[in-house]
């Protein structure tokens, strides 16, 4: 009796309920340690790749290129609603954000004004440039520089006068109301003359009769530009026929 009962006890102390030898049971458990580690690695190399391509993410976004959509009619028929744009932060220099706030939102920092570490060039007439809104700087603009620092510009009947001479915008405007608005009364389609301060910018959206631009709330400060809108990368409709919600003739197409 006592003999059939010691081959069971030595079962025990092995430490195994399948009656493994002692050598079996420690290779199975540095497998089994492996196998945690190897899972917590790919894991860990998960979250760092994850976090590495936030950060990224969000260094391009601030310093090369960021994407906008535009929801308004304001720069019609040079952008339309539901065109996405990218916008270069790099076309006037390399900016380093300033008065900058935390925020829940992604992303997490909102920073207002940028200060030009090395500069490339000033912004120029024409350039289309995304912006703080200087009324309300939670929001970004789009339009179009008219005025340059030290540029006269004057608004006569519709027709707009940089430094005295009529400028040529028939190619990327449009005016769609036929009648004309006493200066007194609006500035819409008689403004100025104004002198451009240094600094600042003044700006008007393409739509000339419905676009809220520099002729109802002033200038642009340049600390306040966010870059140069450059490429139309994707322009959604959402209207007519479903094959014809996505504008497939403007990807792609660059923002003069």
């Amino acid at each position: 009796m006592s003999a059939d009962r010691h081959p069971v006890n030595a079962n025990k102390m092995s430490g195994s309920s399948n009656g493994d030898p002692p050598d079996r049971v420690a290779a199975k458990a540095v497998e089994q340690k492996a196998e945690r580690a190897a899972h917590k690695s790919i894991v860990r190399e998960y979250i760092e790749a994850i976090i590495v391509a936030m950060l990224l993410a969000f260094v391009i976004r601030v310093f090369v290129v960021q994407a906008f959509k535009i929801p308004s009619g304001s720069m019609i028929p040079t952008l339309l609603i539901g065109d996405h744009i990218l916008v270069s932060k790099l076309s006037y220099g390399l900016q380093w954000p300033s008065d900058c706030k935390l925020q829940w939102n992604i992303p997490p920092i909102n920073c207002y004004t940028s200060r030009t570490l090395i500069e490339f060039s000033k912004p120029r007439r024409g350039d289309v440039i995304v912006f703080r809104f200087p009324e309300d700087e939670e929001k970004d603009f789009i339009k179009r520089i008219i005025g340059i620092p030290g540029d006269t510009v004057q608004i006569r009947n519709k027709v707009v006068f940089v430094n005295g001479h009529p400028l040529d915008d028939q190619a990327f405007t449009q005016r769609i109301d036929p009648n004309i608005i006493d200066g007194s009364i609006n500035p819409r389609d008689n403004f100025g003359p104004v002198t451009v301060p240094e600094g600042s910018y003044f700006v008007m959206g393409d739509n000339r009769d419905q676009s809220l631009d520099s002729r109802f709330w002033g200038y642009v400060r340049e600390e306040k530009i966010r870059g140069k809108a450059f490429r139309i990368y994707w322009s959604w409709s959402g209207q007519g026929h479903w094959t014809e919600w996505v504008r497939w003739e403007r990807l792609g197409q660059a923002i003069r």
